[in-house]
């Protein structure tokens, strides 16, 4: 009886592991984040990688850097991704590929690649022939971030799947120049991004905190300039419930600030609505219509070593609703000569 139970078992298991296989699923345990999950989601891997700060020091990169790191975590495949540097003040773009053998992963210094500029970096799994976006919902990665300001964190990459199955995304071949990401959740395109983003700590400058807000703006076009932030409307609230309304005047492709008295401008102050020994939390969207933002947080306070009620952190921030359909245009080119890895 034993025996033929072990064998029942053991054949079943056979089974299983055989009908995974056929069907290509990775090897790693447990079922595989589906591909048409609609929303960015830094915890998962993605197609298209966003990472929401970098900066370096040319002059002292030991006071001020950022190291990426990038993770094919493919037990099988290989992939090549293109790298965008956006300037957060220029909104200009610098790139450089980066291939990754299966199981591979990769670390480089901003000061290395980009030194003195701040901003954010996008990144595009294409193909390694004609540079063609493809789905390859493989990718994960994070930046290590310290400033001059002693602002510092671990942000993770936030990872946007493709909704297909592994292969090229849209109509592109060889002889394309551009081609167009389309953020929507819907079949042949990516996953849908966020409109509206939320602080859910905000803490009081009072006791020695220096919070800084990044916003990102992920649509446009990387040939002839992505688009900017523009206006940002958003809502400050203390820990009783009460609000205050705020707008910031049109930016860059990133917002990019400490949190104070005048970033943003409440009636009254940031100080007064969120006093020593409180907290507060805020939410914020695009003035300008149905425009999609990314963005983080990241708290400093000196006073850690000796105050118990004082943290320095940073994460990125939460997303509350979607976006409609929205698009990126990026260049296309044969990467992998240049590759980095």
């Amino acid at each position: 009886m034993r025996t033929s139970h072990y064998f029942a078992s053991s054949c079943l298991s056979l089974t299983i592991i055989l009908m995974a296989a056929a069907a290509g699923l990775a090897a790693d345990p447990g079922i595989r984040f589906p591909s048409d999950d609609p929303v960015v989601n830094d915890q998962r891997p993605g197609s298209v990688l966003v990472y929401n700060l970098y900066s370096s020091s040319a002059a002292n990169p030991n006071a001020e850097n950022t190291r990426i790191n990038i993770t094919n975590t493919s037990d099988r495949l290989g992939v090549v991704l293109h790298v965008f540097f956006i300037d957060g003040s220029t909104c200009g773009q610098a790139d450089l590929a980066v291939c990754l053998t299966a199981n591979q992963t990769t670390s480089f210094l901003a000061s290395d690649i980009d030194p003195g500029v701040t901003g954010y970096i996008i990144a595009v799994a294409v193909d390694r022939t004609t540079g063609c976006p493809v789905s390859f919902n493989r990718l994960i990665g994070d930046a290590l971030i310290k400033l001059a300001s002693g602002h510092a964190a671990n942000l993770a990459a936030e990872g946007i799947a493709a909704v297909p199955p592994d292969g090229t995304l849209m109509s592109c071949d060889g002889t394309s120049s551009t081609a167009t990401l389309t953020f929507s959740g819907a079949p042949t395109a990516y996953s849908a991004l966020p409109r509206v983003l939320a602080i859910d700590n905000l803490p009081s400058a009072l006791d020695g905190n220096s919070t800084l807000l990044v916003v990102n703006n992920l649509t446009g076009d990387l040939v002839n300039g992505i688009n900017t932030v523009g206006s940002v409307f958003g809502i400050l609230y203390d820990d009783l419930e009460h609000a205050q309304s705020f707008s910031f005047p049109q930016r860059g492709c990133q917002l990019k600030g400490i949190i104070s008295d005048t970033f943003p401008r409440t009636t009254p102050r940031f100080k007064v609505v969120v006093p020593n020994g409180h907290t507060g939390w805020m939410k914020i969207w695009s003035g300008n219509g149905n425009i999609p933002l990314l963005g983080a947080v990241i708290n400093f306070n000196p006073t850690t070593a000796t105050n118990a009620a004082a943290f320095s952190q940073g994460h990125n921030l939460h997303k509350l609703t979607l976006a409609g359909p929205s698009t990126l245009i990026v260049p296309v080119f044969t990467p992998s000569l240049g590759c980095r890895s």
